[in-house]
């Protein structure tokens, strides 16, 4: 099994032989001479190295005390998150199921091979306790593809220990410089190693990859260049909008397959606002190219949201429970949830693991990088983005207005929860439309976010309202046919109705609020 390692460290280099005298340090009582450690890693990319252009590292390393497979995502400058797993001869499945999403079809080679001798201290506290591992790393490398060029040098590491203070690297840091190291110029071995290993007239890893795979783009359309810059027109903002959330989904892909808090409603989200900003801004992009991708869209959002509902309805039904009154509470009712809640996501997750596995899924993520990098823009994408996009964005708004008036107008019941439900949905498609529209729209964009957001948490507390309550019935029945008190069941049920109502209650004078703020956008 693999375990995750949160690293933190800083890279020097030095004109200098040796270390300067770390007792120096504030907060150093003694440092401790650990020996001489000799360390063999062969890293693992693609022949174009996408794993590089991500500042993903994947070794197999011997020697030392962690001898065995590490991949390591970036997570800010100077911290990554290491993943490990035992020693093997092949790569373990679990470590290239959380690389897929950036190499999908293609295979992993050996790249480069990294030597050390690692010459290593620890620095401890007046108590022994471990504050930091500072080593003298002097590394050959080899390129194990192309020419196979090699290189050699000497850098300095330093490492927090687990659980310590980031600040005490300042300190290590201020007496290094005091003795002449300054930071290195790459962030890792591997980037250095590919930097001066690498054959003359190398092109750089491309960070928007296009396999020769991809579907061919749509006729009929304009084309631009993929350089990445500035936003000046409004094909630019829209772009620019849909890269970010290609990257997301890319991005958040691991975490959503190591089950980590808060990842698959991330990338349900991502999923959504490129479907929304496919639909709104069909002024921008050619449909007949972005139609078949919304499809698939919101196919992998219904996947996603299998997981992400079963979530958010266990957390609510939890904290209902746990609000109520210990006299108000009979039977099993606690057991019960976590039983219900355990077992759905157990199915749902593993499930959704598969999904991310699938061709559908990976060829997605393939027409995504095609249409970023051959965007299918239409003829207003050349235009200046002022015009355009407030179009679009209030087009929008102008069909969540009608949405939510006819709402308004509907007596309590399943029709005014369908039509509440429908006009979240609107309101969360002209957030994402004004999110897109932020960066050349200014102010009046950010606020209408700010409002739609509002109105979206309005709208969704009724909706959830409506899903606990649905479950709510379906587990009363279970419990009384296996004999249990399904009093509970009928008390949360009552105080979610009771939610609905207030939000319900609420929604005319929220909308009010909204179109009163918002006149410039409905004029």
């Amino acid at each position: 099994m693999a375990d995750t390692k949160r690293e933190i460290e800083r890279k020097y280099e030095s004109d200098t032989d040796g270390l300067p005298d770390l007792t120096r340090v504030p907060g150093v009582a003694s440092v401790h001479d650990r020996g001489v450690t000799h360390l063999d890693a062969t890293y693992h990319d693609t022949a174009d190295e996408r794993l590089a252009a991500s500042a993903i590292t994947l070794r197999r390393r011997t020697g030392g005390s962690d001898a065995g497979w590490h991949l390591k995502f970036p997570v800010a400058p100077g911290v990554r998150d290491e993943i490990r797993a035992p020693l093997s001869d092949t790569l373990p499945a679990e470590l290239a199921a959380l690389v897929r999403s950036r190499v999908r079809h293609h295979p992993l080679l050996p790249v480069v091979r990294l030597r050390s001798d690692r010459d290593v201290r620890h620095l401890l506290d007046t108590d022994g306790r471990l504050l930091a591992e500072v080593s003298i790393d002097t590394v050959h490398a080899e390129r194990l593809t192309g020419d196979g060029g090699t290189a050699r040098w000497t850098e300095i590491e330093v490492e927090l220990a687990d659980d310590g203070d980031p600040a005490f690297l300042d300190k290590v840091d201020k007496r290094l410089r005091k003795a002449g190291a300054r930071p290195a110029r790459s962030s890792s071995k591997l980037a250095r190693a590919l930097a001066e290993t690498a054959p003359p007239c190398t092109a750089t890893p491309a960070t928007d990859p296009t396999p020769a795979t991809a579907p061919e783009a749509a006729p009929k359309r304009k084309r631009r260049s993929r350089a990445v810059g500035e936003p000046v027109t409004a094909g630019d903002h829209v772009l620019a909008y849909v890269r970010a959330q290609r990257d997301a989904l890319v991005e958040l892909d691991p975490a959503v397959r190591q089950d980590l808090p808060d990842a698959v409603h991330s990338m349900r989200v991502a999923t959504r606002r490129l479907r929304s900003t496919f639909r709104t801004f069909r002024t921008v992009l050619d449909r007949e190219t972005t139609d078949p991708v919304a499809t698939d869209l919101k196919w992998l959002a219904g996947e996603l949201g299998l997981d992400r509902d079963q979530e958010v309805l266990a957390a609510r039904l939890d904290a209902g429970l746990a609000d109520l009154p210990p006299d108000l509470v009979h039977g099993p009712v606690a057991g019960r949830l976590t039983h219900w809640a355990e077992a759905r996501h157990a199915g749902a997750h593993g499930r959704l693991t598969g999904i991310l596995d699938s061709r559908r899924y990976l060829t997605l993520l393939d027409t995504l990088d095609a249409l970023v990098g051959d965007p299918p823009l239409r003829k207003k994408a050349g235009a200046a983005p002022e015009k355009v996009l407030t179009k679009a964005v209030r087009k929008d708004l102008d069909k969540l207005t009608g949405l939510v008036t006819r709402a308004l107008d509907l007596p309590p019941g399943t029709d005014r929860d369908v039509a509440l439900h429908e006009a979240r949905k609107k309101a969360k498609r002209t957030r994402y439309a004004a999110e897109a529209a932020t960066p050349a729209l200014g102010k009046p964009a950010k606020r209408l976010v700010a409002s739609m957001k509002s109105l979206q948490g309005l709208l969704g507390d009724h909706q959830d309202s409506v899903m606990a309550r649905r479950t709510l019935r379906e587990l009363a029945a279970v419990a009384h046919a296996a004999g249990e008190n399904a009093f509970t069941y009928g008390v949360l049920h009552a105080r979610e109705e009771r939610r609905a109502e207030l939000a319900e209650n609420a929604l005319p004078d929220a909308w009010d609020a909204i179109t009163g703020d918002h006149r410039p956008w409905t004029a």
